[in-house]
């Protein structure tokens, strides 16, 4: 991510922050390939993989999350517009963002196979714990802020609507990195990345890294 934010400090969307990604990861470990949009057959069904990176000895599969607010700037020499759109939805996004690695899970349950989790935004609520006092929200189980730890079985609301109940077999501490601070409202981004290894889809816990 260091290298990524000397390239890029602002990305236009999901597919250009995946794109970015892959070109610095070739940069760092020319050895290893990259695949962009690979369909697995997980759990009976076609799913499909952000990026795959093909190593020697292992494969990781990566997952990626781009949601923003309204923003805009100028950035680079010579200058690069930039207008994001608010997306809006906070629950959904940390309810897609719980699945991905949910699917991680899936996919590492083969020793050689592992993955990683990523969000990237300037939505500050998305890292932000709920205030005190606040009323629990149908999205409670799936908070995604700083400091929170994500395990066992999440439920949308209570258990009321049992598509979106997702079962973590990992443990998963997570923290919360500086990316970029532009300026204006919406300028900072922080990013989220959650570490899933073989040994979250059994007895052991997988862990958040940075």
């Amino acid at each position: 991510m260091a290298q990524l934010r000397r390239h890029r400090r602002v990305f236009h969307s999901e597919a250009d922050l995946q794109h970015s990604f892959a070109r610095v990861l070739w940069e760092l470990v020319p050895e290893a390939e990259s695949r962009l949009e690979v369909p697995q057959r997980l759990s009976g069904k076609a799913e499909y993989l952000d990026l795959l990176c093909i190593g020697p000895e292992a494969r990781t599969a990566i997952e990626f999350k781009y949601f923003t607010r309204s923003w805009t700037g100028t950035i680079g020499t010579p200058g690069e517009d930039y207008a994001l759109k608010a997306h809006g939805a906070t629950d959904l996004a940390r309810l897609h963002f719980v699945r991905d690695i949910a699917r991680l899970e899936r996919f590492c349950r083969q020793s050689q196979q592992n993955g990683l989790a990523l969000m990237l935004t300037n939505e500050a609520s998305l890292w932000t714990p709920p205030g005190p006092g606040r009323r629990p929200t149908r999205d409670h189980d799936f908070r995604i802020h700083d400091g929170r730890e994500l395990a066992g079985t999440l439920l949308w609301p209570e258990g009321a609507y049992e598509p979106n109940t997702c079962r973590l077999r990992g443990s998963y501490p997570l923290v919360w990195e500086q990316y970029s601070r532009q300026d204006g409202p919406g300028g900072e981004f922080r990013y989220l990345a959650v570490f899933v290894s073989p040994s979250a889809t059994g007895d052991g816990d997988g862990a958040a890294h940075t």
